[in-house]
């Protein structure tokens, strides 16, 4: 009978410690699940995480600052081994990243960079210059070198927004007989590009071409010129969606720029246990993701941002 109670104990004892391990947390923060690149996000690291064992706990943020504060708290509170975040600003995220090191949780930042090094342990984006660059090459490209153009850029205090709009910039203005017409900030936001681009088309009835920050703005912006009766204006996007792939395929959108948020949420969990378990990824902390242009000749291939 003392036989039976000790390995009972022991066995108790096991159970406990494995269920500990199997319970640790890690927190998945990200913009709105209702882009589709977002969502990618947070299902690709929650896949991954509990490949490895872990809970997860996904939280959206809504590209506000305060409420990424509150989903700080909760995930300290919580007793979360690491945070996964796609970041509410470069310059507003530094404090909340810092008050979870200083708790003990560490941060793997994924697709939006912070303005400050050695906060996070890893800050693994996209290359965005390099891949704006292809998406301004291939604008060129269908727009003949010729024709006045729209820009729709991401939200202003989103670092990538500069970026891309760097990236297309250093590209189309060597081209001279190129005319940016308007530039207007859609905030990533398929609805605001409907939005904007009914008035830009109004006042200016004769655009070539609409570049844009990202899929959801280039859709909204596809949507509007179509209900205007000009579908045929060339329109670029950024991200790899299948709602743009499905697009490009019907000969609507012509190309966008596949950045690997899946994957590149997955390494974030991967480097996250890395760390957990030996003190150090081995990885620097900025890490970039090359970039692939996706038309028509590539589209089939697109499926859930990443190339077949």
């Amino acid at each position: 009978m003392k036989k039976l109670l000790a390995v009972c104990t022991m066995l108790c004892c096991f159970l406990v410690s494995s269920v500990a391990y199997a319970g640790d947390l890690i927190v998945i923060i990200t913009p709105s699940h209702d882009n589709p690149f977002f969502k990618s996000e947070a299902v690709g690291a929650e896949a991954k995480a509990k490949e490895l064992g872990y809970e997860t706990l996904s939280l959206v943020h809504d590209d506000d600052a305060n409420k990424q504060n509150e989903l700080f708290d909760t995930a300290i509170a919580r007793g979360a081994k690491a945070i996964i975040l796609d970041n509410a600003g470069a310059d507003a995220s530094i404090a909340p990243i810092q008050r979870a090191k200083e708790a003990g949780i560490p941060s793997f930042l994924i697709d939006r960079e912070i303005n400050k090094n050695g906060i996070a342990v890893a800050q693994i984006v996209s290359n965005n210059y390099q891949g704006a660059k292809l998406g301004g090459e291939e604008f060129v490209k269908l727009m003949g070198e010729k024709g006045n153009y729209v820009e729709l850029v991401g939200k202003e205090s989103d670092t990538n927004a500069g970026i891309r709009s760097q990236g297309y910039h250093d590209v189309i203005d060597q081209y001279p007989d190129l005319k940016m017409v308007a530039r207007q900030s859609a905030n990533w936001s398929q609805t605001e590009a409907y939005e904007k681009m009914e008035s830009i088309i109004q006042a200016n009835p004769d655009i070539k071409g609409v570049i844009c920050g990202n899929d959801t703005m280039a859709m909204g912006a596809m949507a509007a010129l179509k209900a205007a009766g000009k579908g045929d204006v060339i329109v670029v996007g950024f991200d790899g969606s299948n709602d743009v792939r499905d697009s490009i395929l019907a000969g609507d959108i012509k190309a966008t720029v596949l950045q690997p948020a899946y994957r590149i949420a997955q390494m974030a969990v991967e480097q996250a246990d890395t760390f957990l378990k030996k003190g150090s990824t081995g990885l620097p902390e900025k890490q970039l993701m090359d970039c692939v242009l996706i038309n028509s000749k590539n589209a089939k291939r697109l499926e859930t941002f990443a190339l077949k």
